[in-house]
């Protein structure tokens, strides 16, 4: 499909080979548009918004519009967009704020419609953001994680890989790699078993990960305790290490289990 004759895209914007742009679409100045990478119908797409090869954006979205924070001046910031992304009907993607800003997207992501990717937020690899998500400023998303549909995530809050958060759930602190969170506020319930089945993590690192959870969010300890317990008593295989690093970088805290 080729540039609808009723697209307004700016004689400035650089458009790769193959891209198709939809009817009464508008695309801005400093837009960067990659190979193979469609536009829907009504989107708009501004700013200093770079999007990769072989993405699909669907109706009404609007990508790389001003960040929705009251400390931005107008600053120059930024929008990075990966490849072979499916971005939803209505989806708002916010750059960064304050100058040189930057908003990053990975690659293979689906994001569904109505999902909100605010200001300096950092987004990995092959995750999933189920209709409504909606990330504050500054949340970090790692690669594989799955964030339910109308999930609510603070800002600054970081969401370890392969994690999944059930629908409607609050997101005040970090979720820990591969875990499974649900509620208001989000609380762990344990492993994302099918998760970690499914990207073919050995049984002996599930295994592993599943003492180091039950020290870590049953054992009634602190993190700073659970933490030495584990590191003494189970097996560091990379999975176990990723998770206890992440812990320990950890700002806002980490969300705990919802069971006594």
């Amino acid at each position: 499909m080729p540039i609808h004759s009723t697209a307004l895209v700016s004689k400035n914007a650089k458009i790769g080979d193959n891209v198709a742009i939809g009817p009464y679409a508008v695309i801005g100045d400093e837009v960067v548009i990659g190979a193979g990478t469609k536009i829907g119908n009504h989107c708009v797409v501004e700013g200093n918004t770079v999007i990769g090869k072989n993405c699909d954006i669907f109706t009404g979205a609007v990508i790389g519009s001003r960040p929705q924070d009251l400390k931005y001046k107008g600053e120059k910031v930024y929008l990075e967009i990966g490849d072979n992304n499916i971005i939803r009907e209505y989806c708002t993607f916010n750059p960064g704020t304050e100058d040189g800003g930057k908003t990053i997207v990975g690659s293979g992501n689906l994001i569904m419609a109505y999902s909100h990717v605010a200001h300096d937020c950092r987004v990995g690899n092959n995750c999933v953001l189920a209709n409504g998500a909606t990330l504050a400023g500054h949340v970090t998303i790692e690669d594989k994680a799955v964030i339910g549909g109308l999930v609510a995530i603070h800002q600054f809050v970081r969401v370890g890989m392969l994690s999944i958060i059930g629908g409607c759930s609050k997101v005040v602190q970090d979720i820990p790699p591969y875990s499974t969170c649900d509620g208001h506020p989000a609380a762990v319930f344990g492993l994302n078993l099918i998760g970690l089945r499914r990207h073919n993590v050995p049984k002996e690192s599930i295994g592993l990960l599943d003492d180091a959870f039950r020290i870590l969010f049953s054992s009634g300890l602190s993190i700073k305790h659970a933490l030495e317990k584990l590191t003494k008593e189970v097996k560091l295989t990379s999975e176990v290490a990723y998770l206890v690093e992440f812990i320990k970088k950890t700002e806002r805290g980490i969300s705990r289990s919802c069971r006594k």
